[in-house]
């Protein structure tokens, strides 16, 4: 009889899942910030401008705030469904994650901005949504 435990299944597994939605938190901060910078080198005017708002330039730091707020949501989404509505959590938070990415194309409508400002952002949103779509759910076995 050895004297060490061994690691449970559940520990390993919450620990990889946690490790997994962190990346997926990550991933999506990181692939923003490449998009930006894309269109900052292609010379992309990042000023964006809301009627009855002044104008605001949108640069790394507001970036990685937005997404990364908007990351933790739905992390934060995701793990209350799955305490709610054990075995459908998965297809409830995909529905919904797909219905806030294309939610979040409505300001872009409404916003005076370059059209290179537009796509960039407009990309942005997109691969916010494929990063934590693909890594903050759980996997199925």
């Amino acid at each position: 009889m050895s004297a060490t435990a061994e690691p449970s299944v559940t520990t390993t597994t919450t620990t990889s899942s946690l490790r997994r939605r962190a990346l997926g938190v990550v991933a999506a901060v990181l692939a923003s910030l490449v998009i930006w910078g894309i269109g900052e080198v292609a010379g992309v005017d990042y000023t964006v401008q809301s009627p009855g708002q002044p104008a605001l330039v949108i640069g790394p730091s507001q970036i990685i705030g937005i997404t990364l707020g908007a990351a933790l949501l739905g992390w934060a989404a995701l793990a209350v469904l799955e305490r709610v509505a054990r075995r459908t959590a998965t297809a409830i938070w995909i529905s919904l994650a797909v219905l806030v990415t294309l939610l979040s194309f409505v300001p872009l409508v409404g916003t005076e901005a370059t059209t290179g400002a537009r796509l960039a952002l407009g990309a942005m949103h997109v691969a916010v949504a494929v990063a934590l779509i693909a890594l903050l759910p759980a996997r199925r076995r």
